[in-house]
């Protein structure tokens, strides 16, 4: 187990080595660790998300296909032989076009020998701009999982949010992706509803089962200085939940979310409650948990150790 400990410490400075050409600060999802991150896209082609300061301090643009061939390489060299993921940034990489894709994906496979997954944040609306032959076409050359982040249900709340798609656009994107081959995991913020807890609970229950994802994660709000939600606080037109009014939000969505067969975590560093299961398997087991949570029974992440 120390060897094996060892080599993976050592893969992943390699790793976080090859990309000191990152423009700006590397988001992930957790999931993602020991991936290699491939920086295809200069920041989020939206960027209007309320909540979201992530992207605020860069202007979008592709980068050049051959700088980004050029990193696969260096990074083949380096570390070739370890990397068996390949996350794609920035924020909504899916969006660009084949002739980038295409060569990325190749270049990926012929440079990783124990490749096993290519992956990249999208928006639905990356998804419904590409044709099903073009999703199909990037399946077979290798992308085989999206991180979308619809983060909630209700579209009174993704309008004020300004996430630029509503629940039946995400439950289309879900659809093609689906159909051609793509897997997807679906990110939910507890605590964005404002006003409509409740509501913004239960759509977001019903999105999952119409999307019905392999993969699911519920995050938490964080008001981040700078951004429009910091604004909205400030003049006293948001605020985040409670504790107990956040979990009851993740209860909620736990009790009345049915999908098919979904890997369920909360582990991200802006939750009170790790937790993870499957769904439908796992259900009351998870609803006990968050349950002795309300209760006072089990220990919640200090404040302290809440991040981004």
């Amino acid at each position: 187990m120390r060897h094996v400990n060892a080599a993976r410490a050592r893969s992943r400075a390699i790793l976080t080595a090859a990309v000191m050409r990152y423009e700006g600060k590397i988001y992930r999802p957790p999931s993602e660790a020991d991936a290699f991150i491939l920086q295809a896209t200069i920041g989020c082609s939206w960027n209007h998300c309320t909540y979201c300061d992530m992207y605020r301090e860069k202007t979008f643009r592709v980068r050049e296909l051959a700088e980004i061939l050029d990193d696969i390489d260096e990074a083949a060299r380096e570390v070739g032989d370890h990397v068996e993921k390949v996350f794609v940034a920035d924020g909504d990489a899916l969006v660009m076009p084949l002739d980038h894709w295409l060569p990325i994906l190749e270049r990926a496979r012929s440079r990783f020998p124990n490749l096993r997954r290519v992956s990249a944040y999208a928006m639905a609306r990356n998804v419904l701009d590409k044709t099903d032959d073009e999703l199909r076409a990037l399946r077979e050359a290798g992308l085989s999982l999206l991180y979308v982040g619809p983060e909630s249900g209700d579209d009174v709340t993704l309008k004020r949010i300004a996430k630029g798609d509503d629940a039946a656009s995400h439950v289309e994107a879900a659809r093609k992706a689906r159909a051609a081959g793509l897997s997807m995991s679906v990110i939910t913020l507890l605590g964005i509803g404002m006003d409509r807890s409740e509501e913004h609970a239960r759509a977001t229950a019903e999105l999952i089962t119409k999307m019905d994802p392999p993969y699911f994660a519920a995050l938490t709000v964080t008001v981040v200085p700078g951004t429009p939600l910091a604004t909205l606080e400030r003049k006293g037109r948001f605020a985040v939940p409670s504790v107990d009014g956040l979990l009851r939000e993740l209860r909620t969505i736990v009790d009345l979310a049915r999908p098919t067969d979904a890997v369920f975590r909360t582990n991200h560093a802006s939750n009170y409650l790790p937790i993870g299961g499957r769904l439908p398997r796992d259900r009351e087991a998870i609803l006990a948990t968050i349950d002795r949570a309300l209760a006072g029974q089990i220990p919640l992440r200090p404040e302290r150790s809440r991040g981004l």
